[in-house]
């Protein structure tokens, strides 16, 4: 008496699924997010913090993520920036 082994099917095991996490994978890897898009507004303190900590920080608009990038090379978030400005007033 024998069994299958679901990963020797064409077509089906554990193939697939690997198959299926490399493709996420790699579409995570290209896809971020809109943080990649946008210059976000952060207090600066969590900025130096991330730098020496690793820690992920929280922008104004409420992403979060581990700062990496040049922010002069983004247009500014529109969402933080109007938040900051209505914190200004």
């Amino acid at each position: 008496m024998g069994y299958s082994d679901s990963t020797t099917e064409p077509g089906g095991g554990t193939d697939v699924l690997d198959r299926e996490l490399q493709e996420l994978i790699e579409k995570e890897q290209l896809d971020d997010g809109d943080h990649d898009k946008f210059a976000h507004y952060v207090k600066k303190d969590k900025i130096v913090e991330s730098a020496v900590t690793g820690k992920p920080v929280r922008a104004l608009c409420g992403k979060k993520w581990v700062p990496g990038r040049d922010p002069s090379k983004f247009a500014v978030c529109p969402t933080c920036k109007e938040i900051y400005e209505s914190l200004r007033e």
